[in-house]
């Protein structure tokens, strides 16, 4: 059935900003798009729970760089924590070294990370960067308050006004924000001696230097990697193809840690930790020694890959747009906001 047509005049803000409120000042590489590397390091780290383990996490817990992300958040508009002792972690990037890039001031990737109060499992909620949502006005009442595509949110009021828009969205408490500046995978995958990956079909990069990627599983260093989870175009379903990849990525460096003898080599080890600690921001309030200790168990057979639920893409006025099954959209996030594991599972899949 076809999406209906509205009509909207664009937004030129979304696409062409400067640092907004919330972002950090630091330089712009670490502001790429980000995947799940945080919540992966966090779980890695946490096997073992030696002591000498602790130690070396705060150390690197140290030099990782932190965000103001709930400032100017009005607490009476956020939604209330249904299950004590869940928590949702919002996990937002973009990648400036993609040659599709325009803006290091977006934010393609956005990802709600669900820990159910057990921490035996985590459920990953891909929100395409294009969901038509209603945007609440930005702190400085210059931009906001009307419906626009999610990654907008950034542009017009950075880290605050995402947890705003998201919140409003979903209907789900954001407890902690965490930044991944995904063009860093290069140098985690290349610390690992690369990762194995299966492609769902044959295709060629539409980047230099235009690899082409047989179907069927195969061994990819950083930049193989990162190129092969930017793809998109040559895909019918488009930026949700480039989800899948992310995704793939995502695993398949989760299972070379575990089990590429990483955690037992004290080399490899750093050199991993040293990679990501680089590529990794949180919020101030975050502690990855606590993360870390509460998922040790944490495996890439209980990370569940979701999508937020769409009815498709369409248009409103010039832009191209992905719009939200509301219906399902309000079930899916009451499941999330109850912890219902089993219920999220089954309502995220495409």
């Amino acid at each position: 059935m076809p999406v209906p047509q509205q009509s909207v005049e664009p937004d030129p803000v979304a696409d062409q900003a400067g640092p907004q409120p919330g972002e950090r000042t630091k330089p712009r590489r670490r502001w790429r798009r980000i995947v799940l590397v945080s919540l992966l390091v966090v779980a890695l780290l946490g096997v073992g729970g030696v002591v000498a383990g602790g130690l070396y996490l705060r150390s690197v817990e140290s030099d990782i760089e932190r965000v103001d992300a709930f400032t100017g958040v009005p607490e009476e508009s956020r939604p209330q924590a249904v299950t004590r002792g869940a928590m949702n972690i919002l996990i937002l990037g973009s990648d400036t070294r993609d040659p599709e890039s325009t803006s290091g001031s977006r934010t393609d990737t956005i990802i709600l990370a669900h820990l159910p109060k057990d921490r035996s499992s985590a459920q990953l909620i891909s929100i395409p960067r294009d969901t038509w949502v209603p945007v609440p006005r930005s702190r400085d009442g210059g931009h906001g308050g009307r419906d626009a595509k999610v990654n907008a949110a950034y542009a017009w009021g950075g880290v605050p006004l995402m947890v705003q828009t998201v919140e409003k969205f979903t209907g789900v408490r954001v407890d902690h924000v965490a930044m991944v500046d995904f063009a860093g995978f290069k140098e985690i995958i290349d610390a690992l001696g690369g990762v194995r990956i299966t492609s769902e079909k044959t295709f060629t990069s539409i980047h230099p230097p235009f690899r082409t990627f047989a179907q069927g599983p195969q061994e990819m260093d950083g930049e193989a990697a990162l190129d092969y989870a930017r793809q998109r175009k040559q895909f019918a379903d488009g930026d949700f193809a480039r989800i899948r990849h992310q995704q793939q990525v995502i695993k398949a460096i989760l299972d070379k840690v575990s089990s590429g003898g990483v955690l037992t080599n004290p080399g490899k080890l750093n050199s991993f930790l040293q990679a990501t600690s680089d590529s990794v921001s949180v919020d101030k309030d975050l502690s990855l020694l606590d993360m870390a200790t509460e998922l040790r168990g944490l495996r890439s057979g209980n990370l569940f890959f979701l999508t937020s639920p769409t009815k498709g893409t369409g248009r409103v006025g010039t832009e191209s747009v992905v719009f939200a099954d509301v219906d399902r959209v309000k079930s899916f996030y009451d499941s999330v906001r109850r912890d219902a594991v089993k219920e999220i599972i089954s309502g995220g899949k495409r």
